[in-house]
């Protein structure tokens, strides 16, 4: 059997082909002359190319979502021998040649067509996307109803003990993993949303283009750090440090995870996400806003706070709500600067953990996937998922109903 790559290549090479033959025709058909074409030689050359290329594209992309799903459930929605789908492919990516080259002529509008093509794709690119998203939360619900059909959803909900084990007898309450979740949110939040807002004040009223053209760029690589290194940073240098400095001498814990480490860290990662965002909005206020404040005889400082911050505070808002749900999704961070240790307390010294490190842990290892234990994992990721989303639409909601809208 021929693998599927042999009809795309073909395709491709035709496609080239037809992009290469199409350009000389059309020269041919207009005597040498492109004034006497409707549209350009290059784009009768892309109407053939898009029209050998994707529909084979779109025919080859359905036959392999469904050999896919035949061989998952044992449903026979695709040929076992691809050969005529092989056919088909070929077929239509001469016939899509054929016709685009036949069509060419003076009075052909190349251009409407082959805008025509990209306009089906980003439709289908559009589609996938959502489709995506649907599928995510489908399998998601899916699994968390047949999970509440093993579990009581009130003890899911309500219960404050989280002690599963796969033996049965689960205890698998949600609230402690909430606690821990919103609680190191917090810590960062209280410390990137200052930190960042101050940065985005500074780079945008204060520094000059010299300073801004190096100090911006390098805020943003924290963006592009790896996870995994902030949590060993957490796990190696922080954690140590506060249990050294901070918890042992105040008598509030000797371990060096806890919420105030992984809460810390947390807020590093999220120092450009919201120093970033404030500082375009900022830069969105007119200078006429500044210029009137000045020219009454406002101080630079009194313009930023009276003025500036002000008209700027619901794109600030809707910075901070998108830092949060990042914040809540976060794992690798949690894992290894906050332990796993599922419980309530006030106390920011000690180890706790997320929602996010148990969907981690109840699925990981040799477990049953069919056991409350493992099935709990889905029910954690739609609860998280309904609070991310409420979160982001509440940012747009506040950018959209107090936005102001400036010439």
């Amino acid at each position: 059997m021929l693998p599927l790559s042999v009809p795309f290549i073909a395709t491709a090479v035709l496609s080239v082909l037809g992009y290469v033959v199409a350009r000389k025709r059309a020269l041919s058909v207009a005597g040498g002359d492109i004034r006497t074409l409707t549209s350009l030689p290059h784009q009768h050359g892309l109407n053939t190319a898009l029209s050998t290329l994707l529909p084979p594209l779109a025919v080859m992309m359905v036959w392999a979502i469904g050999a896919r799903i035949a061989a998952r459930s044992d449903v026979a929605l695709v040929p076992e021998n691809p050969t005529m789908v092989y056919i088909i492919l070929i077929g239509l990516a001469v016939t899509g040649f054929v016709l685009s080259l036949l069509r060419i002529s003076t009075s052909f509008r190349a251009r409407t067509a082959s805008e025509g093509w990209i306009m089906g794709l980003l439709i289908f690119a559009s589609t996938i996307a959502v489709l995506t998203t649907v599928g995510i939360v489908l399998s998601m619900v899916s699994e968390t109803l047949n999970f509440f059909g093993q579990y009581d959803f009130r003890d899911f909900f309500f219960s404050t003990t989280w002690s599963p084990n796969f033996r049965g007898d689960s205890d698998l309450g949600i609230i402690p993993l909430i606690w821990g979740t919103l609680y190191i949110s917090f810590i960062a939040l209280v410390f990137a949303v200052p930190v960042g807002l101050f940065a985005a004040v500074y780079l945008s009223e204060y520094a000059g283009p010299r300073l801004r053209s190096v100090a911006k760029p390098l805020i943003e690589i924290l963006a592009g750090i790896p996870t995994i290194v902030y949590g060993l940073f957490a796990l190696v240098t922080v954690g140590p440090l506060l249990r050294d400095y901070f918890a042992e001498p105040m008598g509030l814990g000797q371990s060096a995870s806890s919420v105030m480490t992984a809460g810390l860290v947390m807020g590093i990662m999220l120092i450009p996400f919201v120093s970033s965002l404030s500082d375009d909005i900022i830069n969105a206020v007119p200078q006429a806003m500044r210029d009137g404040s000045l020219g009454l005889g406002a101080t630079k400082s009194e313009t930023i706070r009276k003025v500036v911050v002000p008209a700027a505070l619901p794109g600030i808002v809707g910075a901070v709500l998108l830092a949060a749900s990042r914040a809540i999704g976060e794992t690798m961070i949690v894992v290894l600067g906050a332990g796993a240790a599922a419980r309530l307390s006030l106390n920011p010294f000690e180890a706790m953990t997320t929602v996010t490190v148990k969907i981690v842990s109840q699925l990981t290892g040799d477990t049953d996937f069919g056991s409350p234990e493992t099935l709990v994992a889905f029910a954690l990721g739609l609860t998280l998922f309904v609070i991310t989303l409420g979160l982001n639409v509440m940012a747009l909601f506040i950018v959209r109903r107090y936005r102001e809208q400036y010439e």
